[in-house]
């Protein structure tokens, strides 16, 4: 690997060890086995490069719990059984997902002061919403883009919320079993 690759890496681990607020340049080039100058040379500021490193480990998350990272997830025909599954899946994880949604939490707190840092995810948040309905529902983005806009919307305001559920007390979080009971209740409830 070269500089560039090098720092994004070292900062990744800095991201996951330490948090985004707490990373400075000098831990990076620490983590990443290089110098000070060379973050400004290849990504123009710690910032810029923090901006990048929290893109590559929420990318690479969403790869290893997609359907990319799934190959022998056999998907049930059943849209609540294959939620189901889904949610067993991703909740089999938390224990190694766990630093990628602390600093996932760190970062959304961060978004009112930080106009890059919101500018810089942006797009890839829609673009990550559209992996969480092929990955949950089996929405192709291709073949029906709003039908995997609305579904990723919906998988996301999920998410977010097992998330903080699971980071506060896993013993009362919720399962894959309550979410898809708690699915069923909802489509049921026609009072």
């Amino acid at each position: 690997m070269g500089h560039r690759e090098d720092l994004l890496e070292g900062a990744k681990r800095c991201l996951l060890e330490k948090g985004y607020a707490r990373t400075t340049a000098r831990d990076i080039v620490a983590a990443s086995g290089t110098n000070l100058a060379s973050i400004g040379y290849h990504y123009g500021s710690k910032d810029a490069l923090l901006h990048q490193a929290f893109l590559a480990v929420t990318e690479e998350w969403g790869d290893a719990v997609g359907p990319a990272g799934r190959e022998e997830f056999d998907a049930p025909k059943d849209a609540l059984e294959r939620f189901r599954k889904t949610w067993e899946e991703v909740l089999a994880t938390f224990d190694s997902s766990r630093p990628v949604w602390k600093l996932q939490l760190e970062v959304v707190s961060r978004l009112d002061d930080d106009e890059k840092l919101r500018d810089a995810i942006r797009d890839p948040q829609a673009e990550g919403r559209l992996g969480l309905a092929e990955a949950f529902a089996g929405t192709d983005p291709v073949a029906d883009p709003e039908k995997a806009r609305v579904t990723g919307l919906f998988y996301q305001a999920l998410l977010a919320g097992v998330m903080i559920q699971w980071l506060v007390d896993p013993d009362t979080a919720p399962s894959a079993d309550d979410l898809t009971n708690g699915l069923r209740a909802v489509l049921e409830d026609r009072s």
